[in-house]
């Protein structure tokens, strides 16, 4: 494996039930169960698939043009069951509109083949998601 390939994310408990994640180049991110303004993991990964989908739509029709919006919300239901708590039917909603003229014709040409490879082979969040990738947790 390239060791460029190798993505780590460290995490330290500041408080009751909140916590600081920090990536290798010293961006931090900080998270809990939810009260307040605080983000979830589930939150965080609802934003991670949104994000990196994001990140492919935008990068492939802004060459073309800047958007005049650019949103997009992601929904899913979190049930338990005899699989233990999981969440289903994730959906991401996009809401992209570019300027009249040439340059926004481009942009909304190329559109939806951004949104289908970002989907079908470039988000590696969505993609770890639906392949099923296992997760290992290891007591050290």
């Amino acid at each position: 494996m390239a060791e460029n390939a190798r993505r780590t994310v460290s995490l330290r408990r500041v408080g009751e039930r909140r916590y600081v994640a920090t990536n290798a180049r010293g961006g931090e991110l900080s998270f809990g169960q939810g009260d307040g303004g605080d983000f979830t993991p589930v939150e965080l990964l609802l934003t991670a698939i949104a994000g990196c989908s994001a990140i492919d739509i935008d990068l492939i029709t802004s060459r073309r043009a800047e958007p005049d919006v650019f949103e997009m919300e992601t929904t899913a239901t979190k049930i338990r069951d005899e699989q233990g708590n999981r969440l289903e039917n994730i959906e991401v909603s996009i809401r992209i509109s570019f300027p009249d003229g040439d340059e926004g014709d481009a942009a909304r040409e190329v559109l939806p083949d951004a949104v289908k490879k970002s989907h079908d082979r470039l988000c590696t969040v969505s993609r770890t998601v639906e392949i099923g990738t296992p997760v290992a947790l290891n007591l050290e």
